[in-house]
């Protein structure tokens, strides 16, 4: 049985930001579970007030981006599927409210409490 790596940091962020379109959701909580410690904190995003311990997958997404200054696009790209299809082909939905004030505000209205991510060593 092959012994595989997992993906570096610098790899999956090339790949978001090059071929966004081919990231997942599983994928970059995957990378972030990986490579980072994580303590769940509140955090605003847009007009979304998150309680810490909720929207897990969002906090950790905004803030592994915010980490590593990445776009506004390669950002939405993290959520996979939830953005892609969920999102952008309902327009006038209204779930997954954090990728939906993301789209809208951008990082100039993303806040934490207490920044949840701190690398493993």
């Amino acid at each position: 049985m092959a012994n595989i790596q997992p993906e570096s940091v610098e790899r999956f962020i090339s790949r978001v930001t090059e071929q966004g379109e081919s990231v997942e959701f599983e994928q970059t909580i995957s990378l972030i579970d990986t490579h980072f410690e994580f303590t769940p904190t509140s955090f605003t995003n847009g007009e979304q007030e998150n309680e810490a311990g909720t929207n897990l997958g969002s906090c950790k997404i905004l803030a592994f981006a915010k980490l590593h200054g990445l776009s506004e696009q390669a950002t939405l790209h993290c959520f996979g599927r939830y953005y892609r299809q969920d999102v952008l082909q309902n327009t006038d939905g209204n779930d997954h409210a954090n990728i939906r004030n993301f789209m809208k505000f951008g990082w100039k209205r993303v806040s934490f409490f207490e920044f949840p991510l701190s690398k493993k060593y």
